[in-house]
Parts: structure tokens; C-alpha cells; sequence
């Protein structure tokens, strides 16, 4: 029960890291002032990206979203209506945040975006990979997860950064300056693929496995959106391999005093109906209900499709992810991965009805 959900199509997320030196000089000798491109970014859209979340977030419901993942949405959707800084004076380079020492930079970038859209297609990404992590690792270790990802995945693009511009000889890459939430969430996707292991993801209509879609998804973003930032997604690969095959994990627990020697906290609350299959005992350990599945009829399964609450979620995101991208925003490719909704549900809800009877 624990892995089934990974059969369920995880649609690929409009992750934009933005390579902003690329995207707003079009002209490579002109300069962009910082106020021409904050006007920008307000007239790209007029807002309908934050539209299409809050309709989002509310088809889902906001009571069924954990605590954090409800507040780190918040503190982007903030920090994009009030910036903490410039969009230029927030991006993230070696040039900036190493050479001229503005670390700072390293806790701002990737909590601004460059326009709505790019906004819209990353939360609604995160919205998804939150509610499965938080309710897996617990509040507390999820929000200490973001914490040590965010600065870490920076810190990875710096470095590869230097390194390509030394083995290259070639130093625009010292100054390519990005932005976003991308690179979180290419490693929280690799979080969760090695918590739900097996199933698949549909790349552009392909059925791939878990195991390879992070780095399907890296080549096809950078060869479909140009403008997106190739390393900035391959540093977040790099950090989620660091915490499940690597050292990060270890490490993270000797720093956590608050958190228990497994790596999980307390007994977190249940949100919504509590249905999602998984019960938290002492210690905050996802693990299968221990008593005998019951299949007596639901009277509520008429509404809900046989879907769990996480379920019922996922299909949600899909649907409102199907329905805009027929009138996709001009000038953001379309997110692709897309299969008809209908089709895809009924197929879930008969492999988890088989296998329930199986087990």
C-alpha cells in the first residue's frame, strides 16, 4: 500500500529555475535595470498565474494541506507580491555571491520567481511533493528539510558553476544568476521517488520509471524551455542523491536536536478525513493500518472514486493542470506530460482495487 501510489502519473512541473541574465537581456550589450524588469514582471500576466494557484489551492482545500508545505506556499506567494529584494539583487551567481561575498543571496533566490507563471508551475509541483513528504517525515523534519535543501542546492550551483567555467575556459558561467524553487523541487522529487519506489511517470505521453524521470525531466526542461537554468535543476538532483545515497541524511540528524534519532518527529495531527491509508504512532513512522482492511461499501466512495484522500488530491492537480493547459498562457511552453484525466483515474482506482483484494 505504501508504494501503490507511485503508479499514479506524477505530471511534469513547469520547473523554471530561471537563468535571468538569459531571459531579460535579449540584447546582450544593453542593460536591464532592476525597475524595468520589476515592471515586467507586473505586467507579464497580470497575476493570472496567482489566479490559477488560489483556484488551485482551493479546489484542493486548504484544510488538507499540512501546516508547512501550506506555509512555505504562502511565504512564495508573498515574497512574490512584496520582494525582499530586486529580482536582480535576489538571483543567485558565482559572481555576486561568491566573488563579491553576498551570501545572502544563497536565502533569497530560491524564494522569488520571475513572473507568475513561473510561480504558478513550481507551487502547484511543490503543492503535490509537500503533501505526500510532510505527512511521510513530519512537520518538523520536512521544514528542516526545505531549510538545509534550499541553502544546499544554491551552494551545489555555485559549485558547478566554477567548475564548468574552469573546464571550459569560458567565464559567463561565473555570471549567469538564477532564480527560483526549482532546484528544491527537483530534489524533493528524488525524495520522494526513494520513499515510493517503483511505479511511473509519464514524460510527454512516455511511461518511464521512477527511477530515471529526474533526469529525463532535466534534458527535456532544458531542450523545451531554453530559458530555464540546466544547472540549477542538476543541483537539486545532486542534493536529493546526497541525502538518500549520501552523507547529507547522517549529517542532518547529529545537527537536529529536536528531531529523534530516526529522522522522523512526533505523532503528527491527521488533516482532512484521515484516509490516506498510513497511521502516525509514537516517533511519527508512516506505517500500514494493523488492522484487516475492511470492504464493506463506503457510502462515500460514490464521491470520491475509491480514492484516498492523497489520491483524490493528486487527481485534482492533474485536472486543474489539464484544464489550463488548453489555454496555456502565451509565452510559457506547455506543460507537458499531460494523458486524459478520466482514462488515467479509472485506471488507478482498478489497479488499487486489485491489489487490496491480493493483499
Amino acid at each position: 500500500m505504501g508504494s501503490d501510489m507511485g503508479v499514479i502519473p506524477q505530471y511534469v512541473h513547469w520547473m523554471e529555475t530561471v537563468a535571468v541574465k538569459n531571459q531579460l537581456n535579449q540584447k546582450p550589450k544593453k542593460r536591464v535595470s532592476s525597475k524595468s524588469i520589476r515592471m515586467r514582471n507586473r505586467q507579464r500576466g497580470s497575476h493570472l498565474g496567482l489566479l490559477l494557484l488560489a483556484s488551485q489551492l482551493f479546489q484542493v482545500g486548504l484544510d488538507k494541506i499540512p501546516p508547512v508545505t501550506l506555509a512555505v506556499l504562502g511565504l512564495n506567494v508573498y515574497l512574490f507580491l512584496f520582494p525582499a529584494a530586486p529580482l536582480m539583487q535576489a538571483c543567485v551567481s558565482v559572481q555576486r555571491a561568491y566573488w563579491f561575498k553576498e551570501w545572502h543571496r544563497l536565502l533569497l533566490s530560491p524564494l522569488h520567481h520571475a513572473d507568475d507563471f513561473h510561480l504558478y508551475f513550481n507551487m502547484v509541483s511543490f503543492l503535490w511533493k509537500g503533501v505526500r513528504l510532510e505527512r511521510r517525515l513530519g512537520g518538523a523534519w520536512f521544514l528542516y528539510l526545505l531549510s538545509v535543501f534550499s541553502l544546499l542546492t544554491g551552494v551545489v550551483y555555485l559549485a558547478l558553476e566554477t567548475l564548468l567555467a574552469e573546464l571550459t575556459q569560458d567565464q559567463s558561467y561565473n555570471m549567469q544568476c538564477a532564480v527560483g524553487f526549482s532546484g528544491v523541487l527537483f530534489a524533493l522529487k528524488v525524495i520522494n521517488n526513494h520513499y515510493y519506489p517503483g511505479g511511473m511517470t509519464y514524460v510527454m505521453g512516455l511511461p518511464l520509471s521512477n527511477r530515471y524521470a529526474s533526469w529525463v525531466e532535466l534534458v527535456l526542461i532544458h531542450i523545451t524551455a531554453p530559458g530555464t537554468s540546466l544547472i540549477g535543476h542538476l543541483s537539486g538532483i545532486v542534493v536529493g542523491l546526497l541525502y538518500t545515497v549520501g552523507p547529507l541524511k547522517t549529517i542532518m540528524k547529529r545537527c537536529a536536536g529536536f528531531v529523534t534519532s530516526n529522522g522522523y518527529t512526533h505523532a503528527g495531527a491527521n488533516y482532512g478525513s484521515g484516509t490516506s491509508g498510513y497511521s502516525t504512532g509514537y516517533g511519527g513512522h508512516p506505517r500500514h493500518q494493523q488492522n484487516a482492511p475492511n470492504y464493506a461499501p463506503n457510502p462515500n466512495e460514490s464521491y470520491t472514486g475509491g480514492l484516498t484522500e492523497e489520491e483524490q488530491i493528486e487527481a485534482a492537480i492533474r485536472n486543474s493542470l489539464y484544464d489550463r493547459g488548453q489555454t496555456n498562457h502565451r509565452g510559457a511552453p506547455p506543460p507537458y506530460g499531460f494523458s486524459s484525466p478520466e482514462e488515467a483515474i479509472a485506471e488507478e482506482i482498478r489497479q488499487r482495487r486489485l491489489r487490496r483484494f491480493d493483499s
